[in-house]
């Protein structure tokens, strides 16, 4: 009996624990999906423009014209997606051009909003 008992103890401590862990893998998945959905929009926006947006145009030339050069009036009319989304954790993507991973990336600097980490704190990106 005390075995049995032994073992529904530790059974229940460990959905407990996963399901305590498993907000931040939601959160790491959103992030997977948003990354995924501005990835989308940013070959749309090079199959119409030839070339993604400039570093300084970031990932705000998806939502309407750009406002600094190159200046271009081909494309969606607009914008490609209604609004830039926050990471999870209520932080703006981050987009390099020209990227380290590829010829851009997009990130998320994840729960510890700093770049590296492991675990739940690590960087989630578009090479992923």
């Amino acid at each position: 009996m005390k075995v049995v008992v032994a073992i529904l103890a530790l059974s229940t401590v460990l959905i407990v624990l996963k399901i305590v862990k498993r907000p931040e893998e939601v959160k790491s998945n959103l992030a997977k999906q948003d990354i995924a959905t501005l990835m989308q929009a940013l070959n749309h926006y090079h199959r119409d423009k030839g070339r993604y947006p400039t570093q300084a145009q970031g990932l705000h030339a998806l939502i309407g014209k750009p406002n600094t050069d190159p200046l271009s009036n081909i494309g969606k009319e607009g914008g490609y997606l209604e609004r830039l989304p926050e990471d999870p954790w209520g932080n703006a993507y981050q987009y390099l051009n020209p990227g380290v991973h590829g010829e851009i990336d997009v990130f998320s600097y994840g729960q510890d909003t700093r770049h590296g980490g492991e675990g739940d704190d690590a960087d989630l990106g578009s090479w992923e």
